[in-house]
């Protein structure tokens, strides 16, 4: 029995969970071994909160709260998720919310960057180059805001910490009781890892509740070393944090890197193709920066033949649609 921490009811939880018909059988019709695609909604945990980051969140404002801050600083890029959750969230609890953006042009508000401004979030813009040095950026407001009388609350990137893990713990948790549902054992459950927390969540969530299940993250920035370490890395501050041990040599952390693209939030032309295609299949869209490079990635190592003789194969569909809207020129209707 896991217990958790306090915690805000903030998402719409139970997400939905079913099985990618169209798709799997498209997929053996071509001739690949593929074995039956299941999607687990995340996308569904609100509506200006949908997407992963809400789960973390339930944590990581019930932490705030309890530490008595009145501000909210985070960061990512401009078409961040995270950013857009906490922003709202922020903004409906009544803290202030101030969002550290990395780009190197000018943003249009188009997007996540219209919600954080339409929620009245206090935004800063860095380069790429000064966002390198996103620590000093932090300790900087932090201290901006002790001396105006307010305590800050700062939240990591991706809200992936040890805090932040919870959310995903609980969401294995809540796979769980889907694939008993359903009567099934997946062989693996894929996702896009971008800050870690979602992986480090599903990892650690599946060994604490026993489940024989490969968590695979399909990087869509840095490497699998990196992810190595990041992930490592948060389950040892959530190990600190709770008081519980794990023993990492017994975590099976798998990322897969080729898929990137370009870059983090650039996408190639097949990656837009493989949105309209699963958008065309089964009614279900991804982004550009995060699952749909994951999903793409899933289906291409479908046809290679990496996932032969797996039982079932689980996708978490984590979210993202509003950065579509940021890049659906390269759509092209």
């Amino acid at each position: 029995m896991i217990s958790y921490p306090d915690r805000l009811n903030l998402a719409q939880i139970p997400t939905p969970f079913y099985r990618l018909d169209r798709l799997t059988e498209m997929l053996r019709s071509e001739g690949a071994e593929c074995p039956q695609l299941w999607i687990k909604r995340d996308d569904q945990t609100g509506s200006l909160t949908s997407g992963n980051k809400v789960r973390k969140l339930e944590f990581l404002l019930a932490e705030a709260r309890a530490q008595g801050c009145d501000t909210l600083i985070t960061s990512g890029g401009v078409q961040s998720n995270h950013c857009r959750a906490t922003a709202v969230l922020g903004t409906q609890l009544g803290f202030k919310v101030h969002l550290l953006l990395r780009s190197d042009i000018e943003p249009q508000p188009v997007g996540n960057l219209l919600i954080d401004q339409l929620v009245d979030a206090r935004i800063s813009h860095y380069s790429p180059q000064e966002f390198r040095k996103l620590d000093l950026l932090f300790a900087h407001w932090q201290q901006h805001y002790t001396e105006q009388g307010s305590k800050a609350h700062s939240i990591p990137t991706g809200g992936s910490n040890g805090t932040g893990l919870w959310g995903y713990i609980a969401a294995a948790q809540e796979l769980q009781q889907d694939f008993q549902q359903q009567g099934i054992s997946p062989s693996y459950i894929i996702h896009a890892t971008g800050s870690g927390g979602t992986q480090a969540g599903l990892t650690l969530g599946c060994n604490l509740l026993g489940m024989d299940t490969q968590v695979e993250g399909y990087a869509v920035c840095d490497n699998n070393a990196y992810f190595k370490h990041k992930v490592t890395e948060d389950i040892l501050h959530w190990s600190e944090q709770s008081s519980m041990a794990v023993d990492i040599s017994a975590l099976s952390i798998v990322t897969e890197d080729n898929y990137i693209g370009p870059d983090y939030g650039q996408a190639g032309p097949e990656i837009f193709a493989s949105i309209k295609q699963l958008a065309s299949l089964e009614g279900v869209i991804l982004d550009p920066v995060y699952t749909g490079k994951a999903f793409y990635g899933m289906v291409e190592e479908i046809r290679k033949g990496r996932y032969a003789g797996a039982s079932d194969i689980v996708f978490v569909h984590t979210g993202g649609l509003f950065g579509l809207f940021a890049q659906q020129q390269k759509l092209n209707y």
